[in-house]
């Protein structure tokens, strides 16, 4: 059984190495194969089934890769995580052939009935991945690692689409935190991203730095009417193009849900009037005068005015006691003098 099953599995390699079908390029199914050529098959097969079998077991592992290219269910290649699952299916029925014990013409019905089941799952997984995984980003540039079945071959293969991703606008109230999040769902399927980096965007178009790292929110606490304006987030990448470019207009509002206005920008310079013309809140100086001006007098308030009647009225009322009291010790004077 010993060049039966080496010329089996030269088959197997053969109709796979030029075909390059995707199931081969996973090394635990090479491994497979050689623990099923020295320890299985030689006491499994029988000689006089040798030629047939290997013909057919040629043909159908070369059906792997003979799956029609189409954009929406096989590109020729496959991602890693995709190649796994396909793999790992493969060796699940092989074990449960070679746990079974079958030989002879059984053994022969049961490894080509699973080549068939496995080529479907093969085309199931193959049209998953391009409809859920192939460049799954709507916006900006990922990149995958993808192996071709053609060839085994491993590339990155960047999926551009348009960088910008938009703008969104952030509402926050006065003294509560903002949180700008620049995280996309494909960004942990992308490969070769770099940092993240938050700017502030002026109104003359400039930028400044506020972060850059590998977290992809930034937080500003208890924010002030002075923190509302655009934003701006960019994640990088290795091939020095951005991944994602995120913009934000970010609003601050008061408790009761009023937007809070940006502090005015004052000045009390003559040179700095044509600020109003640009359209910024600054307050005109008023013209100096050269003739004397005669001085302002200020009416009384109301206040100090009761104040200084009821002085008035308590000063004349004690007046009028002190005035009877005198009255009225020169009565009883007189009264007594008569009475001598």
């Amino acid at each position: 059984m010993g060049p039966l099953l080496h010329l089996l599995v030269a088959a197997l390699a053969g109709c796979l190495l030029p075909a390059r079908g995707c199931v081969i390029c996973d090394q635990s199914v090479l491994a497979a194969l050689k623990s099923l050529e020295t320890e299985y098959l030689p006491s499994h097969l029988s000689a006089d089934a040798r030629q047939n079998v290997m013909k057919r077991v040629e043909d159908a592992l070369r059906d792997f890769k003979e799956l029609p290219l189409d954009e929406d269910s096989y590109m020729g290649a496959v991602d890693e995580p995709t190649l796994q699952k396909v793999a790992w299916s493969f060796l699940k029925d092989l074990k449960r052939i070679t746990d079974s014990g079958v030989k002879d013409e059984l053994f022969v019905k049961e490894i080509f009935w699973m080549l068939h089941l496995q080529k479907e799952v093969f085309a199931r997984h193959a049209a998953q991945f391009v409809k859920e995984a192939f460049c799954p980003n709507k916006c900006g540039m990922m990149l995958q690692t993808l192996i071709w079945c053609e060839g085994c071959d491993k590339q990155v293969h960047p999926c551009r689409k348009s960088k910008d991703c938009g703008e969104r606008t952030v509402k926050v109230y006065k003294m509560e935190d903002m949180i700008l999040d620049c995280e996309l769902n494909w960004h942990h399927l992308s490969e070769g991203l770099t940092e993240y980096r938050f700017f502030r965007v002026w109104e003359n178009s400039s930028e400044t730095l506020l972060y850059k790292g590998k977290e992809p929110t930034l937080t500003k606490t208890m924010v002030g009417p002075e923190d509302a304006g655009k934003y701006r987030c960019e994640l990088g990448t290795v091939i020095s193009n951005p991944a994602t470019i995120i913009s934000y207009q970010v609003t601050v509002l008061s408790k009761n849900g009023e937007e809070e206005k940006p502090p005015a920008t004052t000045t009390s310079s003559e040179d700095d009037l044509s600020g109003d013309i640009l359209g910024e809140n600054v307050l005109p100086v008023p013209p100096k005068s050269t003739t004397p001006q005669e001085p302002l007098t200020h009416p009384a308030k109301p206040e100090k005015v009761l104040q200084g009647r009821l002085l008035g009225m308590a000063i004349g009322s004690f007046a009028v006691v002190i005035a009877g009291i005198a009255g009225g010790i020169f009565y009883l004077q007189y009264r007594k003098a008569r009475s001598s």
